[in-house]
This record gives structure tokens, C-alpha cells and sequence, in this order.
């Protein structure tokens, strides 16, 4: 046995500690009992830590948080064998438990340099928390972001399904005021040969019409596909008397959008006007006075074509069977719900229509019936 094992088996040469206290029981009583709470305290604390580790498998540098838990609990257990050193000298065992102790204590601190750099820049719990808000605000952002990228599509989705049922509504509308135009032409047409003798006869009258109903169509094609405005369909129906007695003439009213059949019908009526002015009227004596209004009061619309000084020579006002008059009084004020009065007396002819505003206006009574200009015109003149 070499002389160190022989020092740490036989302790009993040693002395113990507590002579070292004169054995006086309150100072022996003082250092047993500190160095019972140091242990106590540096057993609990490891055990805290592994508890803290076990749970917590992110917690950053979990190495050195692990040696100096071992440091600790070393630490502890020196001054269990200080509180036995009292009363038995074991004093080799304590030298190996502190060696023991300054090793993991020297490991613990040469980490503990090493990484300093490391956990210097460790966020601070106030960095963290403001982070966190930060990070918070961004999900926020992002997540009003989606909301209002969701909501847009939504909204463009109505949109689109709102047009394409709009395109389908069109084209069925483009198709049914078709059908109505190709029948009115069909009808002026055959309505205008009748009792006509020759090619010019009845070209002149039928293309007139034919060019009234083009532009009335073109006034609409070139707008919302629904209405035109009233006032630029004056305008073209007088264009040709603007042109040669304007100072002669008047044209005033609100301005109002009509839908497809009353533009095409109040065009029609603005042409057999014009058309009979030239000859009986404005064409006939430099007297004649054209004055063009057109109100709207309690939901009616009411136009009036006023002539002064007209001639009341023989062929002043066309003859009451002719189609112009038919149409003026007739089918024009039949087809679009409404009355007219024509009448030639004491050198003024007047032409009063009247109608509801409904009837000219409301998108939902532009299509008519097709067929209804056609039968008022076959009943009146058949045969």
C-alpha cells in the first residue's frame, strides 16, 4: 500500500474538525447547520436545472447551463463531507470531491469565456417582446392583406358573373330589337309602294324613313346599348331645315335618355315633320315659323311641333288616309302608349304628343312588342 492510500484509508491519524472549535456546541452547531442549508440549497438547485432542461429542449447553451448545475451540486455535496469533517476526519475524501469540484468549476469557466460573444448577443426579454410585436403587427398586416385580396375577389367575381349576365341580356336584346327593326322596315316598306306609280315615288318617302330608323338605331348602338339621348335626335331629324332656314327655327327641352323604340318611333315622326315642312311649310313661304319644344311634368312627356304662318293653299297638309298623317297619329303615340293630335288651322299647324314618361324611358319597356307598329299599319291599310 503506498503512503497516499495509506492516508486516505487510515484518517484516523487525522484530527477532526471540530477540535479545531474547541467542540463548543453553539459554533460547531453554527458551521454544521450553514453548511447543511449550502448543501441543501446546491442539491435543489441542480435538480431545478434538469427539471428546466427536460422541459425546455430549446433553451440555448444547454451544455454550460449542464455544467454549472454539475459545479453546483459538487459544491453541495463539499459541504455535506465539511458537516462529516467535524466529527470524522476524512479529509482525503473532501480533497478529491473539491479537486472534482475545481475541475468542472475550471471547465465551467472556460465555456462560460468562450461563449461570452454568444450570449452577448442573446436578445434581451424586452427585445424578444418587441420583436414579437413587431412580428405580430406583420401577421396583422398580412393577415388585413388577405382579407381585402379575398374581399376584391369576391367583389371582381360578382363583377364578372354581374357582366357576363349583362352580356347575355344584351345579346338577347340585340337580337329581339333586330327582329322589331327588320319588321318596321318590312312595313314602311310595303306600306310606302302602295299607290305609288314609280321608282322615285316610292324610294324618296321609304328611304327618308329608312334613314330616320338608321340613325335612331346608330344614336343607340354608339351609347349604353339602352337609351340615346333626345336632343341629338332632334337634332339629326331637323338637321336638313337647320341647314337651310335656321333662323327660322326653335328647338328647346330638357335633356332626356329614351329608350331603343321610342327613338326609333319619335325619329320616324321627326321625319314625316320635316318632310311635309319643306313642302307645305318652311319650303313654301319665307312667313313660316317652326318652333320645336318637348316638357316633362307629372311623370309625362309631352313633344309639340308648332308651324306659324303656314300657306292654306291646296295641298297644305298631307291627306288625312296618307301613311305620314297614319303614322304621326296613329302608330307612333299607339306604339309607344300615349295620344297625339295633329291639326291645320288659321295658317298653324300643330302636332302634339303625349305619352308617359315610363313608356319612353324605363329600360324595362324598350323591347315592345315587335308586331305592334305592323298591325296598327296592316289595319288601317289593308286592301
Amino acid at each position: 500500500m503506498t503512503t497516499m492510500e495509506e492516508h486516505v484509508v487510515a484518517y484516523g491519524e487525522y484530527m477532526p474538525h471540530g477540535m479545531c472549535l474547541l467542540w463548543k456546541p453553539w459554533l460547531v452547531l453554527l458551521w454544521a447547520g450553514s453548511d447543511l442549508l449550502i448543501f441543501v440549497s446546491y442539491t435543489a438547485i441542480p435538480v431545478a436545472i434538469l427539471m428546466i432542461l427536460r422541459k425546455r429542449t430549446e433553451v440555448p447553451q444547454a451544455p454550460l447551463v449542464a455544467l454549472f448545475g454539475a459545479f453546483i451540486l459538487l459544491c453541495g455535496i463539499t459541504h455535506l463531507f465539511m458537516i462529516v469533517t467535524l466529527w470524522v476526519p476524512i479529509y482525503p475524501f473532501v480533497g478529491w470531491i473539491k479537486l472534482a469540484t475545481g475541475l468542472v468549476s475550471t471547465a465551467t469557466a472556460i465555456m462560460l469565456f468562450r461563449l461570452i460573444p454568444d450570449l452577448i448577443r442573446l436578445p434581451s426579454p424586452g427585445a424578444m417582446e418587441s420583436a414579437n410585436r413587431e412580428l405580430q403587427g406583420e401577421i396583422t398586416a398580412h393577415q388585413a392583406t388577405l382579407a381585402s385580396l379575398d374581399r376584391q375577389v369576391r367583389e371582381r367575381t360578382a363583377e364578372l358573373e354581374v357582366a357576363t349576365t349583362a352580356l347575355a341580356v344584351q345579346a338577347r336584346e340585340a337580337v329581339h330589337r333586330s327582329s322589331n327593326l327588320l319588321t318596321v322596315v318590312h312595313t314602311l316598306a310595303v306600306q310606302s309602294a302602295k299607290g305609288t306609280e314609280n321608282t322615285a315615288a316610292f324610294l324618296t318617302p321609304f328611304l327618308g324613313r329608312l334613314r330616320a330608323l338608321a340613325y335612331a338605331t346608330q344614336s343607340i348602338a354608339t351609347g349604353d346599348q339602352v337609351a340615346a339621348p333626345l336632343e341629338k335626335l332632334v337634332e339629326a331629324g331637323m338637321a336638313v331645315l337647320q341647314a337651310t332656314y335656321e333662323p327660322r327655327i326653335s328647338a328647346s327641352g330638357p335633356s332626356l335618355l329614351v329608350n331603343s323604340v321610342a327613338a326609333q318611333y319619335i325619329s320616324l315622326a321627326l321625319h314625316e315633320l320635316a318632310t311635309n315642312t319643306l313642302k307645305y311649310g318652311l319650303g313654301a313661304s319665307d312667313e313660316v315659323r317652326l318652333s320645336v319644344r318637348w316638357t316633362v311634368s307629372d311623370e309625362t312627356f309631352t313633344f309639340v311641333w308648332h308651324e306659324t304662318h303656314v300657306p292654306m293653299g291646296e295641298g297644305a297638309a298631307e291627306a288625312p288616309e296618307g301613311f305620314g298623317t297614319m303614322l304621326l297619329t296613329t302608330i307612333v303615340p299607339s306604339t309607344l302608349k300615349g295620344t297625339a293630335e295633329r291639326s291645320l288651322e288659321r295658317g298653324e299647324l300643330l302636332y302634339r304628343l303625349t305619352v308617359p314618361l315610363a313608356a319612353i324611358t324605363h329600360r324595362d319597356l324598350a323591347s315592345g312588342d315587335p308586331l305592334l307598329a305592323a298591325r296598327i299599319i296592316e289595319s288601317n291599310f289593308s286592301g
